[in-house]
């Protein structure tokens, strides 16, 4: 994919409308304020208008509105940042990949491997894996007993999946990623805790993305399912029985308790916590650091983050929480008493 292309090429590829020279080359991307002769970039975000007019870039990709304050070529679209991804595409350096297995790889005899996949150094492969076309198992990867990989899937380096796990078409998982690992079900004995038993396994779909370190637990009974299209960031934990709807984002570090059901078309910010048992209709959009303690049935934006302030403002406003409770009883008494002056008069 990496290379050079005209600005008529990347408008056809990106389906952004040309504004400018359709032949003029262009050989890699960069940011507004960074780019030079020969490189694309876009506007998308108004915190970065100052560096609009003096970007030295060959062409930039902006909507209709931002044209007139456009000093050089342009892609012009109601979607720079969807454009900007295409563009991107094209200059991505293509993943070498050599069909075959690699001799130092661990190879189950009751495996089963297309003969176009490709599995490099390190890897370990259970009984009954089946491995479709096109796989690539980079290094280190672990494949247990009974995991289906479907064609296309890439697995970066040094992932897990553990038994039972079915994987789609066409997923991307970075580095760390831990797929079918025990939920955490434990029952109270008197203060001593017994394990309880994680029979199900994980379903995911088709063109899943899973970040670094992201971990998703096998279900209790039933399978844990992502659907497909999913975007998962790194380091976020997915607890067993959870179902994520299609084409649903996830951003870093957030935290899904168990049997919880995500719908469709949803984001959820970095930091965000989920309790257990409940649900979040299609599109539902959570802010942020938010905790979600209830189900969340209409679709829209929720927020219940503490936005951060000067730590002294903090103190004060939190020496104020303390006594609501109190003002509250005090407010009522209050009312009480306003009440019975109004019918004595």
């Amino acid at each position: 994919m990496a290379g050079t292309y005209s600005l008529a090429e990347l408008a056809r590829r990106s389906g952004a409308e040309l504004r400018g020279d359709g032949d003029r080359v262009i050989s890699g991307v960069e940011t507004l304020n960074r780019a030079g002769p020969g490189q694309i970039s876009f506007f998308n975000n108004t915190k970065y208008r100052r560096y609009l007019a003096d970007t030295q870039a060959a062409a930039v990709i902006l909507r209709p509105e931002d044209l007139p304050d456009c000093p050089c070529d342009a892609l012009v679209t109601d979607n720079p940042y969807l454009a900007w991804a295409r563009v991107t595409a094209c200059f991505a350096p293509e993943v070498p990949r050599q069909p075959g297995i690699h001799p130092s790889a661990v190879v189950d005899a009751g495996a089963e491997i297309h003969d176009s996949a490709s599995i490099a150094a390190g890897c370990v492969i259970g009984s009954g894996a089946r491995i479709g076309a096109d796989v690539q198992l980079g290094p280190n990867c672990v494949i247990g007993r009974d995991v289906t990989l479907g064609q296309g899937t890439r697995l970066v380096a040094s992932i897990t999946i553990l038994d039972g796990v079915s994987i789609g078409e066409d997923c991307l998982i970075h580095p760390g990623a831990v797929i079918g690992s025990d939920g955490f079900g434990l029952a109270n004995d008197q203060g001593h805790w017994e394990k309880v038993a994680q029979l199900g396994g994980v379903t995911i779909g088709n063109r899943v993305e899973i970040g670094a370190n992201t971990t998703i637990d096998r279900g209790a009974i039933h399978d844990t399912v992502i659907a497909d299209g999913v975007k998962l960031d790194n380091q976020i934990q997915v607890a067993h029985n959870v179902e994520i709807g299609e084409n649903t984002a996830i951003a870093a570090c957030t935290g899904i308790s168990g049997s919880t059901r995500i719908g469709a078309g949803c984001t959820l910010a970095g930091g965000v916590g989920v309790v257990g048992h409940i649900e979040l209709a299609d599109g539902v959009h959570v802010s942020g650091a938010s905790v979600v303690s209830r189900s969340l049935k209409e679709p829209g934006v929720y927020t219940g983050g503490v936005l951060a302030m000067p730590h002294k403002t903090w103190q004060k406003n939190i020496a104020r929480i303390r006594q609501l409770d109190d003002m509250a009883r005090r407010l009522r008494k209050l009312e009480k008493a306003l009440a019975g002056i109004q019918n004595d008069e």
